[in-house]
Parts: structure tokens; C-alpha cells; sequence
């Protein structure tokens, strides 16, 4: 047994008698939205509506009491849900007026999923590749005499050659910084040094010199620029810690949603330019807002490295875009240089270098290389689907053997962009919903346990799952106006669902979502499923031959798999073939920094890679027109599993009405 499965605790639901086992300090109302179990709750789970009263029948959980809960009744064992911290094995009595019957909630029980076992700096260094691309090395050397005039780099190519160092060569602003280094530091200096991909044929780079001993002290940046978002990490080469991470929306998006939009944009006078100072801006107040939550000088960083699409990429170095979008759409370049990162105005030191991930094709890039290689996938004998979901949805089938992508554009809607009170997973963004069948009431939990000011991709998912799941909308995503929730009316932009009242969220007016963003989600979602049929039909394969399915972006990790098997935004597998990545095109820039022998492997994944144009490939639309339906107009064949346990749904709600 894992220490993972002993750490974990088990929460026992009565009446219904459904128990779900859960890592210890989850929050009781995440556990029950997980295990399928209604409970009342519209504050987002900050503890203010005082409507998940529960009460905890043995065992004991930290918290949960407020002045919505009195003496009297804290006796009883009652407690407050969303600000209850489970701590130990319990058994938990759902209250009358939160239940519902067992049969509709055998019916909405929701499955767990698998983390994949991505590589970390702890398995970096039990494998012996903790090599991170810069590394500092403090020389000393004895001070020139008339005896021993030899000039300062030969004084400190004598003194690397000694310390067992082979093959260098300076940087110019190295040279110019040697002889003041060498004299302030009393003979005794830091030098930073790039290492090269190949150390056989290649040199190794001193691309600083600072006087004394400063090894204690070497970070780097890795930066994950999407279409939608920009987020980046503080990392300790010397440790391999992450000291924290921070993200934003990329300001690009003033001048389109998608990579076609700014492909265009850019091709207009004076276009490029501002689309590459709005990244580089979008990066630079990321930079500093992590700086002032880590308590780092940026002038301490030495290393950045950065992963996008291939759009992205272009735009942030200043590279005409504009043939990846023409026939027969050609990228630039597959790999890029190191260059130093002041070069395109990040907020970095002028020493400091830069290493962008190469690109496969036109619309596969960097963020899908290194999640591809952060979970090994190009040297694992399964069969293998890896979907990074954003903006730019990439999509690659493949195993150790061979590889085939493809890039799907889904727009925003992933990524909270696009949808009326769409925002990124930041606090009081809504996560996780579920609806009560009978009443059509929402039970939510926001980022943060604060009050509700949106809603970000994951809750997205699982509010139009319940929605459809609970028969509140069908399967063309239009909604039921006779239902009887005072929730579904018609808005000021047509019929909506009220998520959140407006004196149960931060906003001056009620959360909702309409019919127009329903349509948004499920545009995005036939544009990634079709791209998964054309892939594995374009290789002679179908959904049943996959061995695992790898979930990446930005908020892959958070989305619920059966929920999202409901929507047919994931191909209904069973939910032990699911994996989580989290992060992909993050999880391969901060690891290129850290292993340089990871970072060789980026050109074998890019050489294994077929890359296939979804807009000349002939199934593609016919897909794609057949994913654009609740969870698929060919859903009998293609989600049966899907369909019966909607039935079984409508039929239990039913049978309680």
C-alpha cells in the first residue's frame, strides 16, 4: 500500500450510505460534491449562507462553526459543511432538507481520476539528472605578480580547468565585469555558466562573473505563455524547489481570443510590435508579481524559460506569424537559440539567458512538447492520447515508438474567456457545482471559499453537466423555461440559469448563464473531440485502443472526468484511464531548467511527431458537425454508458417527484 492511500481518510454519507475516501484537511463539502451527495450551499463555501448544515455523527472534523450554528446545536454534532475540514475517518447525516432520494443519488455519484506520475526534482536527483541548464561554480586563484602576469580569463580558465571544468567561452559583458570581479572579491568569484545541449561538440558559456562566493544563490524563471493566460514559477537551481508560482490573463487578448485573430492583428502596420510588447508586458507584471510573493530581487534571476504554442512563440520573439496561418502553413523556425531575455524586454538582468521550447508545426508548440515530456509519454510502450485543453487545444496520440499531433482551436471558453461571467481560476471563481434534481438549487464551492464572482473553466463543466444531467437544459444546450426552479428564466441576453443570487455573491447583480455560452462551451468541446476522432481514425484507431488518457492545461487537473464524459469533451473510458498533468507547458519549462538531460530529449519528441492539418483533413468537419450536441449526435454508439446513466437520472428524479 502507497503512502498516498494511508494518508487518505474516509468520509461515510448517511442516509445514503455512499462513502468517498479523501486526503486529510478537505473541506466536507468538496468531498460531498465529489461523491455525488446534494448539499445546500450558494456562498461559494466562505461559510455565510449557513445553508450546508450537516451533522457529524462520529468521528470529529476541524471547524465548521459560526454563529449560524448554536450552542445547542454544535452539541448535536451539527456543523457547517463548507468550512469543515475533515481530519479523520467519519460518518456524516445528510439533513431532510438537503436529501434526496438514493436512487438519484446513486445516479449523480461523480468518479475519481488518477494524478500522473509526472517527473519532479525529487526524481530528477534519484535518477541522477538534476543537471540544471545554469549552474554557478565559485573559483578563487592566487593574485598576478610580476612572475605571473597571465591575463584575468586565463586566471580563470586555469582556475575552471582545475576545478575540473573543460571547454568555455565568454560572453562579452563577462569580460568586461572579469577584472573588477576578480580584485572586489579579494581572488575569489562566482561564474555563471550556460550549459550547452550537446557537451561533447558544443562549449560551455560564462555568461557571469560576481566577486565572492554567491552559489547559495541561483534562480531561474519558467514561463508558461498561453493564449488566453501567462503564468510563471520561481525556481531555486540549487535545490530544485518551486518557490512559488503566479498568473494573469495575457493582455493579447484586447486583439483577439484566438491565435487566427492575432495572426491577423499583427499583419496591420505596426501590429507585430505591440502584440510583442503587450507579451512581454502581460510577462513582466507576472515577473513582478511573483518577485513580491517570493520576496525576490529579479535581478537575482538567471535563467528563464519559456513555453507556448507556436503562434505565441512567434509573437513574443518578434517573428512574422502571418505564413503559419497561410497554405501550407509553415512556422519559422522549430528551434530558437538561447538569447538573453532583456533582449525582448523581460524584466530580467542583461545576463540573464532565455530558452524558448521548439515547435512541432504551425498550431503544436512548446506547451505540448513539454507536457509530453514531463510525463514520459515518449517512452512509454502504451498507447497514449494527451490533450493539453485551452484556447489553442493540442491534441497527441502516440507511444515510445511513434507520435501523430494536431491542434484544435477551441477558443476561450476553457479558460473562462468568451462566457458572460467567464473569469480564470482565481478566488471567488465558481469550480464545482451540482444541482439538485428536484429543485434544480445549486450546491458550489469557489477558489478560495470566498463568495462568488464568476465562473472559471472546471465550474463551467460541471454546471452545464448538472444542467443537462438534471434535464434543466438538453441535449442542444437549450434550456426547459417550465422548469420549476425560479432559477432558469429569460435574461436580458434570452434564457439563463441563475448560479448565484446577487446578495449571495460579490457582484452588484445575479451570476448567470446563458444560452450563448452554453453554445461557446460546446464549440469548444466538438472542436477537441473531433480532433481526438480525426487523429485516431487518421491511424487506423479508435477510442477503444487508448491505454490512458493525459490531461494537461492550466485547468485540467481541476475538471471532473465523468462530468466532462457527459458533455463529450472526454471520450467515455473508464475513469481509472484518466491521468492529470496539471500544467503541462509549465511542467516542461520548469523542467528544462532543471535537468539538462531532459532538455536533450525536447529534439527527440520534436523528431517522432507527425503533425496533422485538421483544416485540409476531410473527416475533421464531419466530426466536428457531429460533436456539437449533448454529448454527441452519435451517442449510442459512442456514449453508452453516458446515455444510460442520464436515464437512470430523469427516471430516480421522477420516481422523488
Amino acid at each position: 500500500m502507497s503512502e498516498e492511500s494511508i494518508s487518505r481518510v474516509t468520509v461515510r454519507f448517511e442516509p445514503y450510505e455512499i462513502e468517498m475516501q479523501v486526503e486529510p484537511g478537505t473541506f466536507l463539502l468538496d468531498a460531498a460534491l465529489e461523491a455525488g451527495v446534494h448539499i445546500n450551499a450558494s456562498c461559494g463555501g466562505k461559510g455565510v449562507c449557513g445553508k450546508c448544515r450537516v451533522i457529524v455523527e462520529s468521528g470529529a472534523v476541524e471547524g465548521g462553526l459560526s454563529e449560524k450554528i448554536s450552542e445547542e446545536d454544535a452539541a448535536k454534532g451539527i456543523r457547517q459543511a463548507c468550512t469543515s475540514k475533515v481530519t479523520e475517518d467519519i460518518v456524516v447525516r445528510i439533513p431532510t432538507e438537503s436529501a434526496l432520494d438514493k436512487a438519484a443519488l446513486k445516479a449523480l455519484a461523480t468518479g475519481s481520476s488518477q494524478q500522473a506520475q509526472a517527473i519532479g526534482s525529487k526524481e530528477l536527483k534519484a535518477e541522477g539528472r538534476f543537471d540544471p541548464a545554469l549552474t554557478k561554480l565559485a573559483v578563487s586563484a592566487e593574485p598576478p605578480t610580476l612572475d605571473d602576469a597571465r591575463n584575468d580569463v586565463a586566471r580563470l580558465l586555469a582556475s575552471l580547468k582545475k576545478a575540473g571544468e573543460r571547454h568555455f567561452v565568454f560572453d562579452f559583458e563577462a569580460i568586461r565585469d572579469l577584472p573588477e570581479a576578480w580584485r572586489q572579491g579579494n581572488w575569489n568569484l562566482t561564474t555563471t555558466i550556460m550549459r550547452p545541449v550537446d557537451t561533447k561538440t558544443s562549449r560551455n558559456h560564462v555568461i557571469r562573473v560576481e566577486p565572492g562566493d554567491t552559489t547559495a544563490r541561483n534562480l531561474a524563471v519558467a514561463i508558461d505563455l498561453g493564449t488566453t493566460t501567462v503564468w510563471a514559477e520561481m525556481i531555486d537551481l540549487t535545490t530544485g524547489q518551486v518557490l512559488g508560482s503566479e498568473g494573469n490573463f495575457n493582455a493579447q487578448i484586447s486583439y483577439g481570443e484566438d491565435v487566427i485573430s492575432r495572426i491577423v492583428y499583427a499583419g496591420k502596420p505596426g501590429g507585430l510590435k505591440r502584440l510583442q510588447e503587450t507579451a512581454t508586458g502581460s510577462i513582466n507584471d507576472v515577473l513582478k508579481a511573483l518577485a513580491s510573493k517570493t520576496k525576490v530581487d529579479l535581478s537575482e534571476v538567471n535563467l528563464a524559460t519559456l513555453a507556448g504554442n507556436t503562434t505565441m512563440t512567434q509573437l513574443f520573439l518578434g517573428v512574422e506569424p502571418k505564413y503559419i496561418r497561410l497554405d501550407p502553413y509553415v512556422p519559422a523556425a522549430a528551434y530558437y537559440p538561447p538569447v538573453r531575455a532583456s533582449r525582448f524586454g523581460l524584466a530580467l538582468p542583461d545576463h540573464a539567458s532565455l530558452l524558448v521550447f521548439p515547435s512541432v508545426a504551425s498550431y503544436v508548440g512548446g506547451d505540448v512538447i513539454s507536457g509530453v515530456m514531463g510525463v514520459g509519454m515518449h517512452k512509454d510502450p502504451r498507447l497514449s492520447l494527451f490533450i493539453d485543453l485551452g484556447t489553442n487545444g493540442e491534441v497527441v496520440v502516440g507511444n515510445q515508438d511513434w507520435m501523430v499531433c494536431a491542434a484544435a482551436s477551441a477558443g476561450p471558453a476553457f479558460e473562462g474567456g468568451g462566457i458572460k461571467f467567464g473569469m480564470r481560476a482565481s478566488k471567488g471563481a465558481v469550480e464545482n457545482v451540482m444541482i439538485n434534481p428536484a429543485t434544480g438549487e445549486p450546491a458550489l464551492v469557489t477558489v478560495g471559499k470566498a463568495l462568488p464572482k464568476g465562473i472559471c473553466g472546471s465550474g463551467l463543466i460541471a454546471l452545464v453537466a448538472s444542467l443537462l444531467l438534471t434535464g434543466i437544459i438538453d441535449e442542444r444546450g437549450r434550456y426547459d423555461l417550465d422548469h420549476v426552479s425560479d432559477r432558469v428564466r429569460v435574461g436580458e441576453d434570452g434564457p439563463e440559469y441563475v448560479l448565484a443570487w446577487s446578495k449571495d455573491n460579490q457582484l452588484d447583480r445575479d451570476i448567470t448563464l446563458t444560452e450563448m455560452d452554453i453554445d461557446n462551451l460546446m464549440r469548444a468541446k466538438g472542436a477537441m473531440y473531433s480532433a481526438y476522432m480525426t487523429l485516431l481514425e487518421g491511424v487506423g484507431l479508435s477510442i477503444g485502443d487508448l491505454d490512458r488518457v493525459i490531461l494537461a492545461g492550466g485547468f485540467g487537473q481541476s475538471i471532473n472526468i465523468e462530468r466532462a464524459i457527459l458533455i463529450g469533451l472526454l471520450p467515455e473510458l473508464p475513469v481509472d484511464r484518466f491521468t492529470f498533468v496539471g500544467n503541462g507547458s509549465m511542467l516542461g519549462a520548469r523542467l528544462v531548467a532543471l535537468s539538462n538531460p531532459l532538455r536533450a530529449e525536447v529534439g527527440d519528441i520534436v523528431d517522432k511527431m507527425t503533425n496533422f492539418e485538421l483544416s485540409v483533413a476531410p473527416s475533421y468537419m464531419d466530426n466536428y458537425t457531429g460533436s456539437l450536441f449533448f454529448p454527441h449526435t452519435e451517442a449510442k454508439r459512442l456514449f453508452p454508458e453516458t446515455l444510460e446513466r442520464m436515464r437512470k437520472v430523469k427516471e430516480a428524479v421522477s420516481q422523488t417527484s
